[in-house]
């Protein structure tokens, strides 16, 4: 395999734990109601739209590794700017530091993946 879509593929990991992370904390710190987002019960779609968007991130663990380089540094510019948005957005909304913390740090790591992507490939 070669070491740049290894290094693609590490970063991924990287922030999919990061998330995961995130998650237990909240879950511990009683941040989290089950059910419900901001007081408003979850509904099925919302629930699949987080679940498509969780997977992203696990995807593009697998598709670093596999896509021809040109691809895969479009999806992975793609995809790591997306989450970088998304947490720029979603950045005020959380209340723990903990949370903040670990979104910029997420957001790094998804600034690594498209160095790495323009550099590496």
């Amino acid at each position: 395999m070669d070491p740049a879509n290894l290094r693609l593929a590490i970063v991924w990991v990287v922030v999919v734990l990061i998330y995961l992370y995130g998650d237990i904390l909240r879950f511990i710190a009683g941040d989290f109601t089950p059910g419900e987002i901001d007081g408003q019960p979850l509904s099925q779609g919302m629930m699949m739209a987080m679940a498509a968007m969780m997977l992203m991130p696990m995807l593009m663990v697998f598709l670093s590794t596999v896509l021809p380089d040109p691809i895969n540094r479009w999806a992975n510019t793609i995809v790591a700017g997306f989450f970088i948005v998304i947490n720029l957005v979603g950045l005020p909304g959380y209340p723990g530091w903990y949370d903040r913390f670990l979104l910029v740090v997420s957001m790094v790591f998804n600034g690594v993946t498209i160095y790495y992507a323009w550099t590496l490939l």
